[in-house]
């Protein structure tokens, strides 16, 4: 395969807090090609927004702190660019839809000037060319009465076309990687379905690499090519999403994917990984997953199994990856 467009390298970053730094992400490697969505997957405060962010170069530099690793796009160390050269990527070549959209878009700014903004910024548009632009993007992502919509402030529209918006100024510099960030929480069900659709039609369209952030592996199926599973900062599983999903290595992926609902099982009783995610300021020596694991024998007190494998990872003593070389 080509060289990846985006690649993570054994990332870790860390938080200041009371009790001590806060293990966010550790050593976390994957990669996202050109074109390709690769879904990234876990329960809240796993690292997947923070690894987002830290690509994205959003991370508070108060608190936040670089422990090791880099993150190459299209060969460069992003971690090593000076804020202004990540200003001159960030809502161009690399955008992000965020996870609220209503704190996400500025309250006292139009809809028309909050979509104009980075086609100045960034494609050097005159106002008025600007303008014509962003009103053809709300068209082309659904909505009506554009005109109208240019106008109005956040606060008028619904969640569904607060979404669309954030779509379509993630868009409208034609990115060649759109992180979503839990692009549809807080939103029905049919409105999931027409988010989905259009997030999956735009990246056909445009040859552009999508990361998708979420916590429903029903989304991770139906629109990733690739997954990567994240359990107390660190990836424990990763690999083709339809392998992943049939076939799951790390008792942690196993655990998500039994919690799923079945159709048309309605009365079963929905399975629950026991216990609770451990504290990322006070991680333990070894597996983080040990206590909540059916499966952990004495072994896994004894050390962080390594992340295994090459067209499968998995972050388990018991894979058998390594013995199988796959």
């Amino acid at each position: 395969m080509s060289e990846p467009l985006v690649a993570f390298n054994h990332l870790s970053v860390s938080f200041a807090a009371d009790q001590g730094r806060v293990r966010a992400v550790q050593e976390v490697s994957f990669a996202v090609h050109a074109g390709q969505t690769v879904g990234v997957v876990g329960e809240s405060g796993c690292g997947k927004s923070v690894t987002a962010m830290s690509l994205m170069g959003l991370l508070p530099p108060q608190a936040a702190r670089l422990d090791g690793g880099e993150i190459r796009f299209q060969g460069r160390d992003l971690l090593t660019l000076k804020p202004s050269q990540m200003a001159d990527l960030r809502g161009n070549e690399l955008a992000m839809i965020f996870q609220e959209p209503m704190s996400a878009l500025n309250p006292v700014l139009t809809i028309g000037e909050q979509l104009c903004e980075p086609l100045i910024r960034h494609r050097g548009e005159s106002p008025k060319a600007a303008w014509q632009h962003a009103t053809r993007l709300i068209t082309h992502v659904g909505l009506a009465r554009a005109e109208s919509l240019m106008t109005s402030y956040p606060h008028q529209l619904s969640g569904g076309m607060l979404q669309r918006i954030m779509i379509a100024m993630a868009l409208s510099c034609r990115p060649k990687l759109l992180i979503a960030d839990e692009p549809t929480t807080a939103l029905d069900v049919t409105v999931q379905a027409q988010i989905l659709r259009l997030l999956r039609d735009r990246a056909r369209e445009h040859h552009m690499a999508l990361m998708l952030i979420t916590h429903d592996l029903g989304v991770i199926a139906q629109m990733a090519e690739h997954v990567v599973v994240m359990y107390a900062g660190r990836v424990v599983e990763q690999g083709a999403t339809a392998d992943v999903l049939r076939h799951p290595l790390h008792p942690y992926t196993q655990g998500l994917i039994a919690s799923r609902p079945v159709p048309g099982q309605r009365q079963r009783r929905l399975y629950s990984i026991p216990g609770q995610v451990p504290d990322l300021a006070a991680l333990p020596p070894y597996c983080a997953f040990t206590d909540r694991c059916a499966q952990a024998t004495e072994r896994c007190r004894q050390g962080v199994p390594p992340l295994v494998g090459q067209t499968r990872q998995a972050a388990c003593f018991y894979s058998g990856l390594a013995e199988s070389g796959l």
